[in-house]
C-alpha cells in the first residue's frame, strides 16, 4: 500500500476537511427533507408522489455508483475499449425497466417491494428463493460501495482505507436514518448535478492535456491488446454486462421502490430519460484508464486506476473535484441501497415472516433498526477488503441474472407458473456460479440468464398457468 500513499495528491488534512464539510451537508439535508416523513409510506416511499425531475435524478444518481466511477476504469485497463463501452450497456437495464415500472404501478398501486410481487405472483417458495438472491446481491453491492469509499479516500489522500470506508458508511446510514426515501431522493438530485459537472470537467482535462493521439500511441506501443476489438474475453464481457445490468435492475428493490414512489405516469419517462443520460458516463470514466501508458503511471491495484489518473491529470484542485464527484456517487447509491434493502427486510421478513400484525409505529422503529444493522454488517464485511470491486460485483451477477425472466414473464405472461419461476432462479444461479469459477467473471451473468430464460419458456409451454392479474391489486390494497 505504500505506493498508493506516495501517489496521493491531497494531504490527509484536506481529505478530512472535505469529508467533514460534505458529511454535515448531507446530514442536514437528510434531516431537512425527513421532517415530512411522518407516516410509514412517507419514510419508505416518499409519499408515493415523486415527480419527473426528482425521478430522473434519483434513478440516474443511484446508477452512477462507485462501480461506475471506479470499476469502469479498472475494466478499461483490463479489457480495453470494450471494457468501458460494455459498462455503458448498463443503461439498457434502466431503459428496459421503464415499461416495467409503468406495469408495476398499474398492477400494484399500493405495493411496497419487489418481494410483494414475487410472493403474490408465484407463492411462498419462489418468494423465499427470490429473497435469498436479492439480499445476497444487496449485501454484495453494499460491500462494494463501502470498499470503493475506502479505496478512493486512500488513493487520493493517504487516509487509511478503514477510516475512509467507516466515515462514508456512517454518514449515509445517518442521513438515511433521519429522512428515509425523502432524504435519499432529495440528496440524489444535488448529487446528480455534482456528478455531471465533475465528470464533464475531467473529460475535458484528459482531452486537452494529453490528447487522443498521445493516448492512442502510448497504448498501441505498450498495451496493444486494449485496442483489440476482437479480444474474446472483452466481447463476452460486453454481453455479460448487458445482462448483468438488466438483472440488477429488474429484481432489485432499489428500482421497484422508486416505481412505487413515483407519481402515477412518471415511472416510464423517468427511467427512460435516466437511462439515456447515463450512457456516456462510464465511457468517460473508463477512458481515463487508457491514459495510464501515456502518463507512465504505476498502478498498484486495478480498482484504484480511476482516481489516480484523474489526480495526476488535474493536480490538487482536480483531485478535490474527483474526491467530491466519487463521494457524491457513493452517497447517492449507498443511501438508496440502504433504504430499499431496509424496506425489503421490513416488509418481507419482519412483517411477512416474523410480525404480521405489527402496527405502523412498531414498523417505523424496526425500519430504523434495520438500517443501522445493514450499515454495521456492511462495515464488518468491508474491513478485510478481500477482493477487488469488479470481482465482487460480478460474482453477484450469477444470482441476479437468474431473476430477469421470472420477473419480466411474471409481469406480462399470465401463463408463467410458480414452479418454473422457482426452478429458473435456482438453475440460473447454479450455472452462473459454475461459469464464474470455471471460466471467468465475464460470463457468469450471461450463462445464468440463458439457463433461466430457457427454463421459464419451457416450463410455461409444458405447464401453462392462468394467473388473475386482479389478485395483485386486491392483495396490496388490502395491506395498504
Amino acid at each position: 500500500m505504500d505506493n498508493t500513499v506516495n501517489s496521493a495528491m491531497l494531504d490527509p488534512a484536506t481529505g478530512w476537511s472535505i469529508l467533514a464539510l460534505f458529511s454535515l451537508v448531507w446530514i442536514f439535508l437528510g434531516w431537512f427533507w425527513g421532517r415530512k416523513a411522518r407516516a410509514l409510506d412517507d419514510f419508505m416511499l416518499a409519499g408515493r408522489n415523486v415527480g419527473m425531475a426528482l425521478g430522473v435524478a434519483t434513478a440516474m444518481a443511484t446508477w452512477v455508483t462507485s462501480n461506475t466511477t471506479m470499476a469502469a476504469p479498472q475494466l478499461a485497463l483490463q479489457l480495453g475499449i470494450w471494457g468501458m463501452v460494455g459498462y455503458s450497456l448498463g443503461s439498457v437495464g434502466l431503459m428496459l425497466f421503464a415499461p416495467l415500472a409503468r406495469r408495476i404501478r398499474h398492477l400494484m398501486p399500493f405495493g411496497y417491494t419487489s418481494g410483494d410481487f414475487v410472493r403474490l405472483r408465484y407463492g411462498k417458495t419462489a418468494w423465499r428463493v427470490f429473497l435469498l438472491i436479492s439480499l445476497f446481491y444487496a449485501f454484495g453491492w453494499l460491500i462494494s460501495l463501502g470498499m470503493a469509499g475506502g479505496v478512493l479516500i486512500h488513493a487520493l489522500t493517504g487516509i487509511p482505507y478503514q477510516y475512509g470506508m467507516t466515515v462514508i458508511l456512517s454518514i449515509c446510514v445517518l442521513y438515511t436514518l433521519l429522512g428515509g426515501l425523502r432524504a435519499v431522493i432529495g440528496t440524489d438530485f444535488i448529487q446528480t448535478i455534482i456528478i455531471l459537472l465533475g465528470i464533464g470537467m475531467l473529460c475535458w482535462l484528459a482531452i486537452t492535456r494529453l490528447g487522443f493521439d498521445d493516448i492512442h500511441s502510448a497504448v498501441a506501443e505498450s498495451r496493444p491488446e486494449l485496442l483489440n476489438l476482437l479480444m474474446p474475453a472483452a466481447i463476452m464481457f460486453l454481453f455479460n454486462n448487458l445482462l448483468f445490468g438488466v438483472g440488477e435492475i429488474f429484481h432489485s428493490n432499489v428500482w421497484w421502490s422508486r416505481a412505487f414512489a413515483f407519481r402515477k405516469g412518471v415511472g416510464f419517462s423517468a427511467y427512460l430519460t435516466a437511462g439515456a443520460m447515463w450512457i456516456p458516463i462510464p465511457i468517460v470514466a473508463g477512458f481515463v484508464a487508457l491514459a495510464v501508458p501515456a502518463l507512465g503511471l504505476n498502478v498498484p491495484a486495478a480498482d484504484m486506476v480511476g482516481p489516480m489518473v484523474a489526480a495526476r491529470l488535474s493536480g490538487a484542485l482536480g483531485a478535490v473535484v474527483v474526491f467530491i464527484v466519487v463521494f457524491s456517487a457513493l452517497a447517492s447509491s449507498l443511501d438508496s441501497l440502504l433504504a430499499a434493502t431496509a424496506d425489503l427486510i421490513l416488509q418481507d421478513i419482519y412483517r411477512g415472516h416474523l410480525r404480521p400484525a405489527a402496527g405502523e409505529n412498531e414498523l417505523r422503529v424496526a425500519a430504523k433498526l434495520i438500517i443501522l444493522g445493514l450499515g454495521l454488517g456492511a462495515w464488518l464485511l468491508c474491513l478485510p477488503r478481500l477482493t477487488t470491486l469488479a470481482e465482487l460485483l460480478y460474482f453477484t451477477g450469477a444470482f441476479v441474472s437468474s431473476t430477469i425472466w421470472p420477473i419480466a414473464a411474471g409481469l406480462y405472461w399470465r401463463r408463467t407458473n410458480a414452479a418454473g419461476a422457482t426452478l429458473a432462479m435456482l438453475l440460473g444461479t447454479g450455472v452462473g456460479l459454475y461459469s464464474y469459477f470455471a471460466i471467468g467473471f465475464y460470463v457468469a451473468a450471461l450463462s445464468g440468464a440463458a439457463v433461466s430464460m430457457l427454463t421459464v419458456i419451457i416450463t410455461t409451454w409444458l405447464r401453462p398457468a392462468d394467473f388473475n392479474w386482479q389478485t395483485l391489486r386486491a392483495e396490496t390494497e388490502a395491506v395498504a
